[in-house]
């Protein structure tokens, strides 16, 4: 039985479109949990969201705040979601007024980050109030809920593949979305499992926000989800959407997810037009190269195909880093936002054949040929 999606509005001022705003930008191209109806940014008021982040017109609109919302909206949404994942991870007054004033509107407060609204004895006591919850979407399981590494992935007999990437922020949940729609569309039997509050959010039934958990359970967590999914669902292959990147000094969730699903392939996701590691300037980007040979270094796994998110370029650049990431490292290369998935998917049915990739009638979008240079 289907489940009623709840309306929602995301905060996300001066954010939207932007690299703290991922988590409202992946909310607003993709959610089974939620209907979206507005996003709160007053940088960007009366504009189309779709539009802003570059894609179809989708006739949700942008507020300049939430009483300007409220006025326009036929009723008030069910659920007031925080929609930016700044690296700095603590509220504003400002946004904590915000939070409040929602509660008191009948809304349900819906939470990314590390600082647990639920925790907040204001937050608290004014839900209670008011009758209304508040979902601390990373807020970890109870100890005795939490799972360590068992073995037990070693009985998951179908392809797993792992999105990782090399950086943060750069277009990993949003490849491992597409690719986990493109896969359904053609009678695949698809499981995503989610690794971030973003994914969570959009109605991922099998993961856990990785990054929030104690470093003793984060391969154990992996693990369970995906043997978890392989048994509730009978899938015919498993997605796991990455965290940060191996090479990222910062981050060590992609080493939990290499461990923890021990993927058949993996595909890397690279911004392509981004010289210095994000929210870290002094750090430059590494290679694909680089990240390449890292990732095969410490795994069992092997790269086989390459995702790039060509923001900031041309289309005819565009079309020059892919045509040139292929031709240097002869793996399938596309931009999944701009051009779809059947890079991809043609690349697992060769991969993996007992997928039976090419006996499905495909439709997916073919990326265009770039005139020889």
């Amino acid at each position: 039985m289907m489940t009623m999606q709840k309306t929602a509005l995301i905060y996300c001022e001066e954010q939207f479109g932007l690299i703290d705003g991922k988590t409202a930008s992946g909310l607003i191209r993709q959610s089974d949990t939620y209907q979206i109806v507005g996003v709160l940014d007053s940088s960007l008021t009366g504009q189309d969201t779709g539009e802003v982040l570059g894609d179809k017109k989708n006739n949700i609109p942008i507020f300049a705040n939430l009483r300007a919302a409220l006025d326009a909206l036929p009723e008030i949404p069910n659920c007031y979601i925080y929609g930016k994942a700044p690296l700095d991870a603590r509220i504003s007054s400002e946004e904590r007024s915000l939070i409040l004033e929602a509660m008191e509107e009948g809304m349900d407060i819906v939470n990314g980050l590390h600082e647990f609204f639920s925790d907040d004895a204001e937050f608290s006591h004014m839900a209670e109030q008011c009758n209304v919850q508040i979902r601390d979407i990373r807020k970890p399981p109870q100890l005795k809920d939490l799972h360590i590494f068992t073995g037990q992935i070693a009985k998951v007999n179908i392809p797993v593949i792992a999105i990782l990437g090399t950086d943060c922020a750069c277009g990993k949940m949003t490849t491992a979305v597409e690719l986990n729609k493109a896969l359904n569309s053609l009678g695949v039997r698809s499981v995503m499992i989610a690794t971030g509050q973003t994914g969570l959010m959009q109605g991922a039934k099998y993961g856990a926000s990785i990054d929030a958990l104690v470093s003793q359970f984060v391969v154990g967590e992996i693990e369970h989800a995906v043997v978890q999914a392989f048994e509730n669902e009978n899938p015919d292959i498993i997605l796991v959407e990455g965290q940060g990147a191996l090479s990222h000094p910062a981050f060590m969730s992609s080493v939990g997810i290499l461990k923890g699903s021990m993927p058949d392939g993996v595909i890397l996701q690279h911004p392509s037009a981004r010289e210095f590691r994000c929210d870290f300037p002094d750090l430059p980007m590494p290679t694909l190269d680089s990240e390449i040979r890292l990732i095969e270094a410490i795994s069992q796994s092997k790269v086989v195909a390459i995702a790039l998110n060509n923001k900031n370029l041309t289309e005819t650049e565009a079309l020059v880093a892919i045509e040139d990431c292929e031709r240097f490292f002869r793996l399938p290369t596309t931009d999944v936002l701009n051009y779809g998935c059947q890079k991809l998917v043609d690349r697992l049915g060769d991969c993996f054949p007992q997928l039976n990739l090419n006996s499905h009638p495909t439709s997916l979008d073919r990326i265009p040929q770039l005139v020889t240079r």
